[in-house]
């Protein structure tokens, strides 16, 4: 069977070393986001679409749907949208539930077809150690925790399909996201990692090592999951 993966924020940080590997592993992958890879592969393809816009999804899943079969959708893009509780905004919560829940919605039914065709699936989010909470996240934990919640719904809906849906739920991770909230190098990066139990802040390959589990079609026994790489940072409280 050939394999194509449909990457949101395939360009940047996780999502793009998550298609190098898959590419790396002869999957076909299309990148959906902002802006194009700045590498090129033979099996990459990108599709320019901004997430937080209905419509512009709506036209990138029909798009995929008539070029590719798709086997494999990775929800990777996210947003974060910081702001203590007295100045966040409902608009904050509609945004990000737009771009963490009601895109991935979007892209999944035009792929579903294929894959219950196929009676072959993996669906993946790119969640957060914050859907436990987090101070400064009103809008972000909420959507993070529904992909917890839309996750397992459809992992019960899909599984008689062959279909899997699994969550990779990170912990600080060393990415532009990252650094748009903690300076990079600076003493508040060194002192976030001091207090990871495992003693340093995750890289993007330790993500990417998550996904390619729950990728592989040998996996079929696991959905509905959560796994959380946070170097143990899910296990207590956490403040960054």
């Amino acid at each position: 069977m050939t394999y194509t993966a449909v990457i949101t924020g395939g360009n940047k940080g996780i999502g793009a070393d998550l298609a190098q590997a898959l590419l790396e592993r002869d999957y076909e992958v299309v990148s959906v986001s902002r802006n194009s890879p700045d590498f090129r592969h033979p099996k990459l393809s990108s599709v320019e679409a901004d997430l937080l816009d209905p419509e512009a999804v709506s036209k990138a899943a029909e798009e995929i749907a008539s070029k590719h079969q798709v086997t494999h959708l990775v929800h990777n893009a996210g947003l974060i949208w910081p702001n203590l509780v007295e100045e966040a905004e409902p608009s904050d919560i509609t945004g990000l539930a737009q771009l963490h829940l009601g895109s991935a919605l979007t892209l999944l039914q035009s792929a579903l077809p294929t894959m219950k065709e196929r009676q072959f699936g993996r669906v993946m989010f790119n969640a957060s150690r914050a859907a436990l909470g987090a101070p400064t996240r009103t809008a972000y934990s909420a959507s993070k925790a529904g992909m917890i919640g839309m996750a397992r719904t459809w992992a019960l809906e899909l599984a008689s399909h062959g279909i899997t849906v699994n969550v990779v739920a990170p912990g600080p991770v060393l990415t532009d996201n990252f650094w748009g909230i903690v300076e990079k190098d600076s003493a508040q990066q060194e002192a976030l990692a001091k207090r990871i139990p495992v003693g340093r802040l995750g890289t993007v390959e330790d993500i990417t090592n998550a996904f390619l589990f729950f990728c592989d079609p040998a996996s079929g026994f696991v959905t509905g999951q959560t796994l959380y790489v946070c170097g143990g940072a899910s296990v207590g409280t956490l403040q960054i």
